[in-house]
């Protein structure tokens, strides 16, 4: 019988593909927050105004931005940040804000995928066939939720707040056992 042998670790990265990858990822995560940005004041737009022609162009612009822009930035945001937090001592984990940005991302991708793109395309349909904006909910309430779910993972990106998981915890003992 073979002994067991221990997992191998996750190669690291190193300093030029890790300062990459967290280029891609702020640069995606930055896109994302701007995308739905627009998103918000296109939404904001088609729900304010009278004017069905400036209803449509925007609903019209929210599909252009969730069809071809939305998703591939969500999973280039989510696949950057899966990289640097498995190459990297941060750990993917270990640390609770690393985890809750993980869960956030993966939920709002989710999400867009799920209520954002059928929400703007339902609210298209429908202005497309003449009639008005049949829930302004549809073109808000995505953009809303997304931005503030955004705006906290920025947050927390940068005060890095909660300190270890159990598992990061209990990772980090054996290492101390040896110094």
């Amino acid at each position: 019988m073979k002994p067991k042998q221990k997992p191998r670790p996750i190669p690291k990265l190193g300093r030029p593909a890790r300062r990459a990858a967290l280029v891609v990822h702020v640069t995606a995560s930055a896109s994302w927050l701007g995308l739905t940005l627009g998103l918000l004041a296109l939404g904001i737009t088609a729900a304010g105004t009278g004017s069905a022609v400036t209803v449509e162009a925007s609903v019209r612009a929210m599909k252009l931005f969730a069809d071809w822009l939305l998703l591939p930035v969500a999973f280039l945001t989510l696949l950057s940040g899966l990289v640097l937090s498995l190459g990297t001592p941060w750990g993917l984990a270990r640390y609770r804000w690393v985890c809750t940005k993980f869960w956030l991302t993966l939920a709002t991708t989710t999400a867009t995928v799920f209520a954002l793109r059928p929400g703007v395309n339902s609210a298209v349909t429908a202005v497309a066939a003449g009639g008005s904006l049949p829930d302004a909910g549809d073109v808000l309430f995505g953009p809303v939720v997304s931005l503030s779910a955004y705006v906290f993972m920025t947050v927390i990106s940068v005060l890095k707040p909660w300190g270890l998981t159990r598992r990061g915890r209990r990772l980090r003992e054996p290492a101390r056992r040896f110094a």
